[in-house]
């Protein structure tokens, strides 16, 4: 009896070779890189999507405007929708997306480090894909993976913060970088540096706790439900995103005002005590409907969009 030449490796024994996966890519990226490119991915439809919230905080939080609230027609109209009219009345519709490339070139690479940091630290600590994080583990790892993205972006961050206030002209962001750098030094390109990790490392530490936790509280099947996965995601980042939003406005509000105007407010003590003595405990949340929207609905879009690519991806 014959046998078939291909049943033969080098002519000696039958080759055992697995079948090859003809839908597998031949490249296998590695689970960090992967992570990286779905959070970037993820963070650049929310960035864009939400610029204009961001760009009406950042204006309520300036204090050279005076924009508590305006009276139009004996009636008393809040301050962020006074600052949504004039943008749109002196700067058209496209003036609400000013600074949108600064947001993008900050928040798409930062959530995918954030996303890739997270994955990396969840490894570091011995979790496998599908392990679920206890609070304070939730709490550690937001708190890391945030202080490690916002370190690494803190000069994206200032430049940002200056677009979207409307009293610095810059003409690019690399024009921008050296303006900053020639007039201010390296202090001037990480200037708030300390009010930006006290504002986004808290939010993404209590964010993370209770994102998982309201997922633990989710009936498995919801989650495995291709229907209703993606409803729960967005449900639980409304939720965690709120809560955290509220707790971590006051640092925004002094980080805001450091990064504008680095020579009157040097440290946060010295922004801290103004926003106090002008405003009272309220000062501390000046933008916070708008920055509660924006970071809710993009943490919320963020997340539920990093769940399902790397779902797709095989990270999950």
């Amino acid at each position: 009896m014959s046998q078939q030449p291909e049943a033969f490796s080098n002519g000696w024994a039958i080759d055992t070779t697995p079948p090859t996966d003809l839908d597998r890519p031949e490249t296998d990226y590695h689970p960090v890189f992967k992570a990286f490119l779905a959070g970037s991915f993820s963070g650049t439809f929310s960035t864009i999507l939400f610029q204009p919230l961001d760009l009406v905080k950042t204006r309520l939080q300036n204090p050279t405007q005076n924009v508590i609230a305006t009276t139009v027609n004996s009636r008393i109209q809040p301050g962020m929708i006074s600052i949504f009219a004039n943008i749109v009345r002196t700067e058209h519709i496209v003036g609400l997306w000013r600074g949108m490339v600064p947001s993008v070139a900050r928040c798409v690479p930062g959530v995918g480090l954030y996303f890739s940091s997270l994955h990396w630290l969840k490894v570091k600590m011995g979790k496998t894909r599908n392990q679920d994080l206890g609070a304070m583990e939730a709490v550690a790892l937001g708190v890391m993976a945030r202080t490690m993205s916002g370190v690494a972006l803190i000069p994206i961050t200032v430049i940002k913060t200056r677009y979207e206030s409307g009293v610095y002209k810059y003409d690019s962001l690399g024009g921008a970088l050296k303006a900053i750098y020639k007039a201010e030094g390296i202090r001037g390109l990480s200037c708030g540096l300390g009010p930006t990790l006290a504002r986004d490392a808290p939010f993404s530490g209590l964010y993370l706790m209770f994102y998982t936790q309201a997922k633990q509280a989710v009936p498995k099947e919801w989650l495995q439900s291709p229907s209703a996965a993606s409803a729960v995601h967005f449900s639980c980042g409304i939720v965690a995103g709120i809560a955290a939003s509220l707790v971590t406005n006051p640092a925004d509000v002094l980080k805001t005002n450091m990064q504008l105007y680095p020579d009157k407010f040097p440290n946060a003590f010295s922004a801290a005590l103004y926003v106090h003595q002008t405003y009272g405990v309220k000062g501390y949340f000046k933008g916070a409907v708008p920055r509660m929207l924006r970071r809710t609905l993009m943490a919320a879009m963020a997340w539920t969009v990093f769940e399902e690519i790397t779902r797709t991806i095989g990270l999950k």
